[in-house]
């Protein structure tokens, strides 16, 4: 059986439509008996992978391709996704995210007769596996994992899984726990000790913040943020970065600018320091974030918030009037509602952030057909070794 291609999730498609994961097109494979593939003929692009757990752990799924082919993979999947709308990205590249470079994860812990586990789920299943030498999480998210291991042990039912959002952040690591063990008092003052011990910064106990022994601060641009427990952050700073320095490439000299889907200001504080910024954001705890960073900060322009659902109720064209530029960094489902007015404005620059291709493209065709035209796509993949694609791009009025 011959691999033809790769789906955008990575597996690879036979000419009979089987398809098979962590093959790549042009290789041979053989179903065995128990069904698993064996390859006959290699790719000159497979590798071997650099990850030990990758077999059977289920956090990354291209590692036993090369880098310059996921590169390549991964901006023929933007180019797809614009071509079906009749559209050119004109694509400038990609920029990958180093490995060891994750900043937060969602792991997995168990206890067990002989201790506890932490790690991730084997690839579609509930097999909970270890991963001591991940290389995709950063050395200090690794560095947290005894703290994890002793959380286990205060946390998990014997029979249930407790689930951890963990974070990098400059006081150290900042967790959540989901798990349906009760918060009794004796766990709450068992939990300041752990928190105290292990040098945790923030410690969230389903919706509750529980002990907080250091404020978890992030940096956006030169600017010190608490965010909300769980709000949105680039999974990377390197990827971070490269989308700053992007938008702000885009954007160029604008005065002032509104900011999208501003969340706890990825965007808007680098951008205020040469920027009057209107941020607007549905989660009121995130803009409270923003602001506060903001006035705290000396030295920056002025910078405004609004609480607004923007799926519900997008900025009207008449509200763009004033501005020079729009940056613009939806969830998933992209933001339809609100492309649908700011394709009526009057609006010269948009820098756009995806991190969907399929809805990235729906948005962008809105934008063209009004009169937009597309500058430049620049490809981040923040998510190394994922099927995971992020875009920002370039438009302008014509």
């Amino acid at each position: 059986m011959k691999i033809d291609s790769l789906t955008h999730l990575g597996l690879g498609r036979a000419a009979d439509g089987s398809l098979i994961a962590r093959t790549l097109p042009g290789e041979d494979v053989e179903i065995g008996a128990d069904g698993a593939p064996r390859i006959v003929t290699p790719s000159a692009d497979r590798v071997a992978p650099p990850c030990r757990h990758f077999k059977s752990c289920g956090g990354c799924s291209m590692q036993h391709a090369s880098d310059s082919f996921v590169a390549a993979w991964k901006q023929a999947i933007v180019e797809r996704a614009l071509s079906a709308h009749g559209l050119d990205g004109h694509i400038r590249g990609i920029d990958t995210s180093p490995p060891r470079s994750r900043r937060r994860a969602k792991l997995a812990g168990r206890r067990t007769k002989k201790g506890t586990m932490i790690g991730f789920h084997g690839k579609g299943s509930d097999t909970l596996i270890e991963v001591p030498d991940c290389q995709l999480l950063s050395p200090r998210l690794m560095a947290a994992f005894p703290a994890l291991h002793a959380l286990t042990l205060l946390a998990a039912s014997r029979k249930g899984e407790t689930g951890y959002t963990v974070t990098d952040s400059l006081a150290g690591p900042d967790i959540h726990v989901e798990t349906d063990k009760p918060l009794t008092e004796d766990l709450r003052i068992a939990l300041a000790a752990f928190a105290n011990e292990h040098h945790v910064a923030r410690l969230v106990w389903q919706d509750e913040q529980v002990v907080m022994i250091d404020p978890p601060h992030q940096m956006f641009g030169g600017v010190r943020v608490l965010p909300p427990p769980g709000a949105f952050l680039q999974a990377t700073a390197h990827g971070e970065a490269t989308l700053v320095a992007t938008v702000r490439e885009i954007i160029g000299n604008a005065a002032r600018v509104i900011d999208l889907f501003a969340g706890s200001g990825t965007f808007s504080l680098p951008m205020a320091t040469t920027a009057e910024v209107h941020a607007v954001e549905s989660e009121k705890a995130m803009l409270a974030a923003l602001d506060r960073g903001w006035r705290e900060t000396p030295g920056l322009k002025r910078v405004t918030t609004e609480a607004r659902d923007l799926f519900r109720r997008p900025l009207e064209p008449d509200e763009f009037k004033g501005w020079d530029a729009v940056v613009i960094d939806p969830p998933r489902a992209g933001a339809e509602a609100q492309i649908a007015t700011l394709a009526q404005s009057k609006i010269k620059k948009i820098a756009m952030v995806s991190c969907n291709p399929v809805t990235f493209a729906r948005d962008a065709k809105v934008l063209t057909d009004a009169g937009y035209r597309i500058d430049w796509t620049l490809v981040v993949d923040q998510f190394r070794w994922s099927a995971h694609v992020e875009t920002v791009t370039s438009f302008t009025r014509t």
